[in-house]
């Protein structure tokens, strides 16, 4: 992988590397550019085509199809991403590559034209594929193993993450909503524009994160080529994958040509994982690979649900929430624009962020139960039981035509908890029990699995087209909650099979006057401490 095992730069502000927070500001404008068309392209789809500011006319199905697909290959996107970081540029480079091809696409989205719209779409997914899981590892790269600070700069850089979409939601939406779908488009190109040039300053800040390894390193790392030549010369791997092509195959010519080239590609990255967990040398590596998948369909589970939040509900926001306000406000007057409550989620994130990260690390130097996979399935029935204020809402629009906007608050109010308590924590994990030679690729597959839960929020938000919102919400409350009591259970047997990987977590020593990943200057000051 490009570098995790060098952590840069002496400098420290505010007790974290001053990396960190340029990869925070470069970071925030992405999101900005991201969350701000994400918050407008399903009410651009199914706007009507006729009026001072047209959509394209879709059927909500239709849109949140589209919604879900393009959410999922922005995250998919991240595999490819994190090989090319891995063999090619380095994590720093790709980082800027992608940077750049993303402000191509969104001004592109600037156009008029469907051609535009298709074209921009695909230059954004190769973007954020290459910018998204390659930043997220350089963050993890700041850090020396064990330092219990690694947590919260992670949650640091997500409120970056978050104060990007916050801003976003409020100026891109009243921009698309109320200016025209196509200047908002443009808008955030120009965020993206921003959060490169962020980056370009930073580099003297990044020296030692980020870099491409060596050749003689590289060709240690992780070798794609090779496994899947090995897979041939593996009877269970081989076997587990021909019957996964087998059905890809039969569904592309059978049933749906996109759902088969999907399964096409999830056998691959099938076959991919199996290689990578025999190709590991030692019972705790395989072991910590085995908790790592599961924390996958997790992050599976939780974002299936979550991502209602840019299709479903937005469409419930803009078409069965009473948005009137008993007062005028200047530019919206007295209705809220419905893009608007994208940003509650991240609004919340920037206030709640600090204090749920010192909740948690204060519970794990307490000696109380505070494991990754404890607070991510904790996150799950949180963010779940926010799905209960949507049926209340939907029993009310089912009454009086109409529902209150406090019950769209409240259900972002629980699903912003949850995520804090999972998504940043789920980020860290990662970057824990990831073998090193494989740690961008697993990287791009937490990005990936991301994107699988956003295209399961698509097929669940298409169902209430026939279900009912209610039915839909309902189901969605049942099955995350089980689903996360049922991992509660098993905590111990997967707490051991991490073999400790965070039980040596602490608080380390001011750091400020050397390199936070040279052992032998820490164990120096750890000695001098101590004395």
């Amino acid at each position: 992988m490009a570098t995790t095992a060098t952590p840069a730069t002496k400098k420290e502000l505010f007790g974290h590397p001053v990396g960190l927070y340029v990869l925070f500001f470069t970071e925030m404008w992405e999101r900005f550019s991201y969350y701000g068309m994400r918050a407008i392209l399903v009410l651009y789809l199914v706007s009507a085509t006729q009026g001072g500011n047209a959509g394209l006319g879709w059927t909500n199905a239709e849109a949140l199809a589209l919604y879900g697909w393009y959410t999922m290959l922005v995250y998919v996107a991240s595999i490819p991403g994190g090989i090319i970081a891995d063999k090619l540029l380095g994590q720093k480079k790709t980082v800027l590559v992608g940077g750049i091809v993303l402000v191509a696409g969104h001004g592109i989205l600037a156009v008029e034209e469907m051609w535009a719209f298709y074209s921009g779409l695909a230059l954004i997914i190769a973007g954020v594929g290459m910018l998204k899981p390659n930043i997220s590892t350089m963050v993890g790269g700041l850090y020396k193993e064990g330092d219990i600070r690694r947590d919260k700069g992670f949650t640091i850089f997500y409120i970056g993450i978050n104060l990007g979409a916050f801003l976003s939601s409020l100026i891109v939406g009243y921009v698309g909503e109320n200016i025209g779908w196509h200047w908002g488009f443009g808008l955030a190109g120009i965020a993206m524009a921003l959060g490169l040039l962020v980056y370009l300053w930073g580099q003297k800040y990044l020296r030692n994160v980020g870099n491409l390894l060596s050749k003689e390193e590289r060709d240690q790392g992780a070798s794609f080529g090779g496994m899947f030549k090995d897979l041939f010369k593996s009877p269970l791997q081989l076997a587990i994958t021909g019957v996964l092509m087998a059905f890809s195959i039969y569904w592309l010519v059978m049933q749906d040509i996109a759902y088969g080239f999907l399964f096409i590609f999830l056998t691959l990255v099938t076959a991919m994982m199996l290689m990578v967990y025999k190709d590991l040398t030692s019972q705790v590596m395989k072991d910590r690979y085995v908790v790592m998948l599961l924390s996958f369909i997790l992050v599976i589970v939780f974002w299936g649900a979550f991502e209602q939040a840019g299709g479903l509900m937005n469409i419930y926001a803009l078409e069965k929430t009473n948005r009137s306000l008993p007062f005028s406000l200047p530019l919206i007057g007295n209705e809220v624009p419905a893009s608007w409550f994208q940003s509650l989620n991240a609004m919340f994130i920037i206030i709640f962020g600090v204090i749920v990260a010192n909740f948690w690390a204060k519970r794990k130097l307490k000696n109380k139960e505070a494991s990754s996979i404890f607070k991510m399935a904790i996150g799950v029935i949180i963010m779940g039981l926010g799905f209960v204020f949507m049926v209340f809402a939907s029993m009310q629009f089912q009454s009086n035509g109409a529902s209150a906007m406090y019950w769209l608050v409240l259900a972002y109010l629980f699903h912003t908890i949850g995520e804090l308590s999972s998504s940043p924590v789920a980020l860290s994990f990662i970057t824990k029990l990831a073998p090193v030679k494989y740690a961008s690729l697993m990287m791009g597959v937490y990005f990936a699995a991301t994107g699988l839960g956003n295209k399961v929020a698509g097929i669940v938000g298409e169902l209430s087209s026939e279900a009912g919102d209610q039915t839909i919400f309902l189901g969605i409350t049942i099955f995350t909650v089980a689903f996360a009591t049922i991992v509660l259970l098993m905590l111990k047997p997967l707490k051991r099979l991490t073999h400790g990987v965070e039980d040596e977590e602490r608080e380390l020593p001011e750091q400020e006057n050397f390199e936070l990943g040279n052992e032998d200057i820490v164990d120096k000051e750890e000695y001098k401490r101590k004395k």
